[in-house]
């Protein structure tokens, strides 16, 4: 069965719907972005010069809008300005005045001596402000909804206000953004045929059935993220990097996370590390092997290298070869999100993670929606309460609301190692009583990155060519965060680039990179085929006498 729709309603939505690394953690409120913006307002007046030159500017603009003379028209990619009707009539002008408005706000940010931070800090505040006041998100200006409104004799609005009172009681007031009814977990989402293997109070253990004949003697683990539901990876038939896996003769194993609650705040690095290394034992016992392949994710990628770490230093060889996806390695590299984790934010995340025993997925997906606000907040805004329309189906998005927890130990913790940089220092972790470094892991590794990724730049990515030892093979994918994960080889939009060496600079590396059509998956694939052992017959049964079948999958974990 396929998912219901398997046409983002809009790329740039998907693209920013996922989100997990580096500075991540830490929560955004109100007063942060107010104390940005009040920051910038104090350099505004202590440079005078500056308003008057911009005020000069937009007075000249609006002159020429007003009497019909400019030529300023929206991006083409902005689809809140789609509809004809901003084309021509008293729409046009009014589009074009705020269009100059919103361009001569932000353009001063850079005019007035901030530093990076603190400039980044007052773009993301303005930004917030000057998407709120477009005209698009006015009943009264927004001619679409309008018209609407009249086409339905006023029922549009009613559905927009049901619509309304709905996300006030059950989404915190923000606008849904998915229709989730169409989907069903074990159904169009999660349904790679397999079994759990193993459960204990953190994790279950999947063993997916094999799709070929002969399979690979080298299985395959993979460790999704802490805080996201592990079936972005098995999201419906045809666009699931699990199934893809299975069907190149691959063992695939995979762990589905608990998710935390308020009474399992003490979960810590050394308990997942702990789970990870029980569910590489269990793999390796019921696939009769010395060591296996791995594949981390987002949080989980950032775990998988701790866990590297610490199996060097415990001279313990189970892992053969492993990739990162989209997983921060250097939490120095610039990026806005990373301009908001200051000492003060930081404590404060802390004192609100402890108070409640996690850090609650809920409050982080609001971070991610009001780093992208036309795209995750004002967009469904019209849709939902000027047009009056339902949210669409969308897998994507469906998976992106079954938000999930992280327990307050391992929040802190990852907090401390973003802050700290501490990946990238040498016995800058340590875990189950044991300094790291991870500059000694030699293993071959792939790494993944996203081009339009605002979570994890590409280039923190990248810098795990320079970190570890072993082979290196490194893909930047053409997409953001979420579609560089969800991009099957039929995907006509997808590209990457790949190249053999790998200097100290990424932006270097990028400029002799070869472009290559078509998905990372399949270079990764025969990335990991040459890596993964001989063929065998492929097993009859999941799981062994040690670790029977408790369950077919998805499991139970997954609706926790």
């Amino acid at each position: 069965m396929s998912s219901p729709n398997h046409t983002a309603p809009n790329d740039e939505v998907v693209e920013h719907v996922l989100g997990l690394g580096g500075f991540s953690f830490v929560g955004l409120d109100r007063r942060q972005q107010l104390d940005a913006v009040r920051r910038f307002a104090g350099a505004l007046v202590r440079r005078p010069s500056v308003v008057a030159e911009h005020a000069l500017r937009f007075a000249s603009e609006e002159l020429t809008i007003l009497t019909g003379r400019s030529d300023r028209s929206p991006d083409p990619k902005d689809r809140r300005f789609a509809d004809p009707a901003w084309q021509g009539g008293p729409w046009k002008p009014l589009v074009q005045s705020y269009l100059a408005f919103r361009d001569s706000v932000m353009a001063t940010i850079d005019e007035v001596g901030l530093d990076e931070a603190s400039a980044d800090r007052a773009r993301f505040g303005l930004m917030q402000l000057t998407e709120a006041i477009a005209p698009t998100n006015n009943l009264v200006t927004n001619p679409a909804a309008l018209k609407r409104a009249v086409e339905t004799r006023g029922s549009s609005l009613r559905a927009g206000a049901r619509h309304l009172l709905h996300d006030v009681r059950h989404n915190g007031g923000l606008p849904s953004q998915v229709d989730t009814r169409p989907f069903e977990i074990g159904k169009n989402m999660a349904a790679t045929p397999g079994a759990v293997v193993r459960r204990t109070e953190q994790y279950e253990l999947i063993q997916y059935a094999p799709a070929t004949k002969r399979v690979r003697s080298r299985p395959l683990i993979i460790f999704p993220p802490q805080i996201n539901r592990y079936y972005f990876l098995d999201l419906a038939p045809g666009r699931s990097l699990v199934e893809h896996a299975v069907g190149q003769g691959h063992q695939v194993f995979l762990v589905s996370w608990r998710n935390p609650g308020p009474e399992h705040r003490d979960w810590s690095l050394d308990t997942y590390i702990s789970a990870c290394i029980d569910a590489i034992e269990t793999v390796l016992s019921i696939s009769k092997v010395k060591n296996l392949n791995s594949l981390g994710l987002c949080a989980g990628g950032m775990t998988q290298s701790i866990l590297l770490g610490y199996l060097k230093a415990q001279s313990r060889p189970l892992i053969h070869a492993a990739s990162l996806a989209v997983t921060m390695i250097d939490s120095q590299t610039h990026s806005v999100i990373n301009s908001f984790a200051t000492k003060r934010t930081i404590a404060a995340t802390i004192t609100k993670s402890r108070k409640k025993g996690m850090l609650a997925g809920e409050d982080l997906a609001k971070v991610f929606a009001w780093m992208r606000p036309n795209d995750l907040v004002w967009n469904y805004w019209v849709n939902n309460y000027l047009l009056g329309e339902n949210p669409p189906a969308f897998d994507v998005l469906a998976w992106n609301s079954d938000a999930t927890n992280l327990s307050n130990q391992l929040h802190e913790q990852f907090l401390q190692i973003s802050s700290d940089n501490a990946l990238m220092a040498p016995g800058g972790v340590s875990v189950l009583g044991q300094t790291i470094d991870l500059r000694k892991v030699t293993v071959d590794h792939y790494s993944v990155g996203a081009v339009t990724d605002h979570i994890v730049p590409w280039q923190s990515c990248y810098q795990a060519t320079q970190l570890f030892g072993g082979a290196h093979r490194f893909a930047l994918s053409n997409s953001g965060h979420i579609q560089a994960l969800v991009n099957p080889p039929d995907n006509p939009k997808a590209s990457y680039f790949v190249g053999d060496d790998f200097p100290a600079d990424p932006m270097e590396w990028r400029a002799s990179a070869t472009r290559c059509s078509g998905s990372w998956w399949t270079d990764w694939s025969e990335w990991l085929d040459s890596r993964s052992g001989n063929w065998r017959a492929a097993p009859t049964s999941l799981g062994n006498a040690t670790h029977p079948v408790l369950c077919d999958a998805p499991g139970t974990y997954i609706a926790s």
